[in-house]
């Protein structure tokens, strides 16, 4: 099996609630487990609960042995710590309703790596970063902490379906769809006739939200239509959509991070309360796009120079970053402040 097959059935374990074997310790996502599943994780002794650094500085855990921001915190169990109350205990959109949590003790993982690596592999899978780990339950799956390590968004990335699309914006385009190793799809819109020079290229990430929904808390819909509409005046040119939700998030910690934000938190201290950095997309994955469609170097409609570094770091040269600035509203500004003030947003 390949490294991204056995990283990719280990992710679709942990979202059935499924237990998952990470190097030498096995782990069962809080989020997803049910009573009967944790039962039988659990066996003779109850199996500690996991958490990330950042998730027990909130928790007041960092007077604690190994409870920094930046490792995996390991709580032990209680007899009042069960499925209900470990959930509590990993998502900070129910705080407010569960304010009361503890006392808590912690202990040291049993090791490190496969700990820090289950915490990655659940943010992989789009689920908070907390398990129940254990070193003598049975899993389901099994991947080694190399394995997770190295696991790369866009990892034998291959062209699977192209067709014309006409689109309101662009006219007549081609759709070209991708398939990576670990399932996810990505699609790209080729507007206008290849020239020679460097392409107008929009990296959008899909918001449903925002691109479907209309939503004003963001500017994703807005910036989607004006980057069709800036690629097709250009003449030539590629959008590709990635199916990286809410800054590499999913759809449903984006919500999440939505409830922490009508808290008073703002996007980026959302995140980190829920245990995600700040920005979690991987642009390798827009890499291996452009390279399979033949493109090396690139005009990047963008305002955001993460997206430039990560196309250079991955091999695309970006000969110019074209500012993309439209959809600031009322109920947007504080977002768009956010992102120019501590994400270095150009807007």
């Amino acid at each position: 099996m390949s490294e991204g097959r056995a990283v990719a059935r280990a992710i679709d374990a942990l979202r059935r609630g499924w237990p998952v074997a990470v190097g030498e310790l096995a782990f069962l996502p809080v989020e997803t487990a049910d009573a009967e599943g944790l039962a039988a994780f659990d066996g003779d002794a109850p199996a500690s609960l996991l958490i990330s650094g950042a998730r027990a500085a909130t928790l007041k855990l960092t007077n604690q042995r190994d409870a920094l921001p930046d490792r995996p915190v390991l709580i032990r169990r209680t007899a009042w710590l069960d499925l209900d109350a470990a959930r509590a205990v990993a998502d900070p959109a129910l705080d407010l309703a569960h304010p009361l949590k503890g006392p808590f003790r912690t202990a040291a993982p049993a090791s490190p790596p496969s700990a820090a690596a289950a915490l990655r592999l659940a943010r992989l899978a789009g689920l908070l970063p907390a398990l129940f780990e254990s070193g003598t339950a049975p899993a389901e799956a099994a991947v080694s902490v190399e394995e997770v390590n190295g696991a790369a968004k866009g990892a034998d990335l291959r062209i699977v379906s192209r067709a014309h699309l006409p689109t309101r914006s662009a006219g007549h385009g081609e759709i070209v769809a991708f398939r990576a190793a670990d399932g996810a799809e990505h699609v790209a819109l080729l507007v206008g006739a290849p020239t020679g020079a460097p392409p107008l290229v929009r990296l959008h990430s899909e918001c449903l939200t925002g691109d479907v929904l209309g939503s004003l808390k963001c500017d994703c819909g807005p910036q989607l239509d004006g980057a069709l509409e800036a690629i097709a005046a250009s003449g030539w040119g590629i959008l590709l959509y990635l199916r990286q939700e809410g800054r590499g998030i999913g759809l449903v910690n984006k919500l999440r991070a939505y409830a922490l934000q009508d808290q008073g938190f703002d996007t980026v201290d959302a995140n980190l309360r829920l245990g995600f950095a700040d920005d979690e997309r991987d642009f390798t994955v827009a890499a291996a796009m452009l390279r399979l469609l033949g493109q090396e170097r690139v005009r990047l409609l963008t305002n955001n120079p993460r997206k430039a570094e990560g196309l250079e770091a991955a091999g695309i040269g970006v000969g110019e970053r074209v500012p993309l600035r439209v959809g600031e509203n009322p109920h947007n500004s504080a977002y768009l402040d956010t992102k120019r003030r501590r994400s270095g947003h150009n807007l």
